[in-house]
């Protein structure tokens, strides 16, 4: 039983979200727009220009910083052209384009797509060059209100380490178990806000779709999350008639352009994986023209060895070979387990034999290791279990009105043992808690309510807090206890 109501922090996120993301239930601020764009909470096969022709977002683009277009480095594609790179501009009008001079500023010239909430769509003047349009107001997959709770903001801008904000004193005046309390509703918040992507998106696409979607997002990180949901988006094409993870690996490597246009001819004469591979693949490729993606979509820039996304294919290509393995998760959703087993269990279902080639090698290009790496690690396990299974898992239930179910999720959740540390938790623990080590942290959730409260309070101020609500709220939790 917890020390208060479950609704408190809901309550308080919902004034503080609403009041930076509404004009009114019907309207959006330019600034939830812009994070719809960036989450890409559209009705993704929908998407059509002004003028009717198809729209396919291979990436958003980057957020920008330093003024110019919204987006940067977006790659679109627009009805028949290939696919290119450039720029989006987020407006609430179509007019907003002459009105905020964009017409006239060279910064804007690369602007690729214009992206707008209503649909008044004006003539274009003779000799003024406009980009093409996107609605979005009747392609949001969940009403406007629901979005302005569930969407977030980019990771804030690292801070001198030094600098706390106004909520250090009173969350310091927390003991342990209130200060637990706090975090582990922030985590609920965030679990449910993850819970109800996957029902918009399933009410679309369906419940496996959805998990196999949000899986491929999860492997790519942050660097590659867009490549690996667009190939997830076109599963049913490339997985048709494949059976072993061979079979997989070839399509999906070539799909995502990440196989070599061309091979040395020194591979050309060796029967290496990487020449059945190529071979597998440029015999069928006519079949699977229109979902391969441009290679220009992928970032391979600080990406760990173990996180490239040739090696994260290969290990899903595994896991799509398995017929089982989706039924395998709903049965351990049902299956008794301790606290101390979860990870355990979990890794055993994901963990995958040892592959000829993948286990042995980072890269097509790097060499052999002298000892077989596995594929997957705890550490990614708990990053699969909290962002994609046990949500979905919680979700399914909910909806099929499984009670007991939805109530073991939730002790698994907020049981599950700690991820690995990251810059935003370093960050928050040192300006919210004043601290800067991690053992503070036990589980999973606690972590996940720290990065939550960072996302709907920090993210809303500045470096020194200015009208953050967030001390308040923990002087009223306080009162409440």
């Amino acid at each position: 039983m917890t020390l208060f109501s479950k609704k408190f922090y809901a309550q308080w996120r919902a004034q503080t979200v609403a009041a930076n993301y509404l004009r009114d239930e019907h309207f959006p601020t330019e600034r939830l727009l812009q994070t719809i764009w960036q989450h890409q909470r559209l009705k993704r096969g929908e998407l059509k220009t002004a003028g009717g022709k198809a729209v396919r977002v291979f990436h958003p683009g980057f957020a920008s910083l330093e003024g110019g277009p919204d987006f940067c480095n977006a790659v679109l594609q627009i009805g028949d052209e290939p696919p290119r790179s450039g720029d989006v501009e987020i407006d609430l009008r179509a007019s907003g384009w002459r009105a905020h001079g964009h017409d006239k500023n060279k910064n804007f010239q690369n602007v690729l797509l214009h992206v707008v909430w209503d649909g008044e769509v004006q003539s274009q003047k003779p000799n003024v060059q406009s980009p093409t349009i996107l609605i979005l107001q009747n392609i949001l997959d969940a009403p406007l209100a629901e979005l302005s709770l569930s969407l977030e903001n980019e990771s804030p801008r690292s801070l001198p380490e030094n600098l706390r904000g106004k909520c250090c004193a009173p969350l310091r005046e927390l003991d342990e178990m209130k200060l637990t309390e706090l975090l582990r509703q922030a985590a609920r918040v965030r679990f449910e806000n993850k819970a109800a992507q996957f029902r918009a998106r399933a009410k679309i696409v369906g419940w496996e779709q959805t998990f196999w979607e949000n899986l491929f997002r999860t492997l790519g990180y942050k660097h590659n999350v867009w490549p690996m949901q667009n190939l997830a988006e076109t599963k049913s094409l490339w997985a048709r008639g494949a059976s072993s993870a061979f079979e997989f690996q070839a399509r999906l490597l070539g799909v995502s352009g990440l196989l070599p246009a061309e091979l040395t001819r020194a591979q050309k004469s060796s029967d290496t994986y990487l020449r059945r591979a190529w071979d597998f693949w440029w015999r069928e490729r006519d079949g699977f023209e229109n979902c391969i993606l441009p290679r220009a979509v992928w970032k391979f820039h600080g990406l760990r060895p173990a996180n490239h996304p040739q090696r994260r294919l290969a290990l899903a290509s595994h896991w799509l070979a398995d017929k089982n393995f989706v039924s395998k998760i709903e049965k351990w959703s049902a299956t008794e387990i301790s606290d101390k087993k979860l990870l355990s269990s979990l890794l055993e279902i994901f963990q995958v034999g040892r592959d000829e080639f993948w286990s042995w090698h980072w890269t097509f290009k790097s060499a052999r290791v002298k000892k077989p790496q596995p594929l997957l690690g705890d550490s990614r396990v708990t990053d699969l279990a909290v962002n994609v299974i046990l949500p979905w898992l919680w979700i399914r239930a909910k909806e099929g009105g499984s009670e007991k179910i939805q109530n073991e999720i939730e002790r698994r959740l907020f049981a599950w043992p700690t991820a690995e540390d990251n810059s935003v938790l370093k960050l928050a623990r040192q300006r919210l808690l004043g601290i800067s080590n991690a053992k503070i942290f036990r589980t999973a959730a606690t972590q996940q309510g720290l990065m939550q409260i960072v996302r709907d309070f920090c993210e809303h101020s500045n470096a020194v807090c200015d009208d953050c609500r967030f001390p308040e709220l923990v002087r009223g939790w306080k009162l409440e206890l």
